[in-house]
């Protein structure tokens, strides 16, 4: 049995960790892989965070394109091999003439969701503007949907399924830069990072606009660390690097903006 209460501690989304504990402990007993829902990215984390410490199971996390958000994660016995091939999942294509009634991600989901499918059963939805959009979903939903989900918005659309090879993802636009901060504070290095002044920047965070790691953080005095990551709603992602002290003990920070 797994260190149940001891992976528990600490963990934001406990119910959902008991749940993915519960399907690792299934892996362990019939030797078979289990797989969760969609994740998302904080839950993700998470999950991974946990099983770092587990020596019986591993897991390997997909969404079906390497910068999907809500991934599934397949877990097994470590003696048995994993690898993305192993996770299930769906692409499906929703296209209509959106020319002149353009839909949004939220229009999207709404009318997925507003076919009785739970949040957990869909992926990532790529909006392709006028075209339509792309969804990642559980493969056992696929029929139901491609006969469900006949109108978006006021937009009727063909839904069927495609092959993850499919869909039309664009690389990142990303922007390197370097600053040096006096510390590391959330609203010094995010406010270098997007561009902005650092009253503004604490604004947003005050506001609860800002998340780091995938977690709401509104304090602006917050110590951010390597590898973490912030995000601002509407206005992309930023990475933190590489920390250098400099010999005026100050800090000399790495930083990838995603556009």
């Amino acid at each position: 049995m797994l260190p149940r209460e001891e992976l528990l501690k600490g963990v934001e989304n406990r119910e959902q960790m008991a749940r993915i504990l519960d399907l690792a402990d299934r892996a362990i007993k019939t030797w078979e892989v289990a797989v969760t829902d969609f994740l998302s990215p904080i839950e993700l984390m998470e999950t991974q965070t946990a099983f770092n410490r587990l020596t019986e199971v591993h897991l390997v996390a997909f969404g079906g394109y390497p910068q999907a958000e809500r991934q599934r994660v397949a877990i097994a016995r470590i003696d048995l091999p994993l690898d993305a091939t192993t996770v299930p999942l769906t692409a499906l294509e929703i296209a209509g003439n959106f020319l002149f009634d353009s839909a949004s991600h939220r229009d999207f989901l709404g009318s997925i969701l507003g076919t009785g499918i739970v949040r957990e059963k869909v992926g990532d939805i790529i909006v392709l503007g006028e075209r339509g959009a792309q969804a990642i979903v559980s493969p056992d939903l696929v029929e139901f949907l491609e006969m469900s989900l006949t109108q978006v918005r006021s937009v009727p659309v063909k839904t069927q399924r495609i092959e993850l090879g499919e869909l039309k993802i664009r690389e990142p636009k990303k922007k390197e830069l370097t600053t040096v901060e006096a510390s590391m504070r959330l609203d010094a290095i995010a406010s270098a990072g997007f561009g902005m002044s650092r009253s503004k920047m604490a604004d947003l965070i005050n506001s609860g606009d800002v998340r780091v790691n995938w977690k709401d953080i509104s304090q602006t005095s917050y110590q951010v660390k390597p590898n973490d990551l912030i995000a601002i709603r509407g206005k992309g992602r930023l990475e933190v690097g590489e920390v250098q002290v400099t010999k005026k003990e100050r800090y000399r920070i790495q930083l990838t903006r995603y556009l």
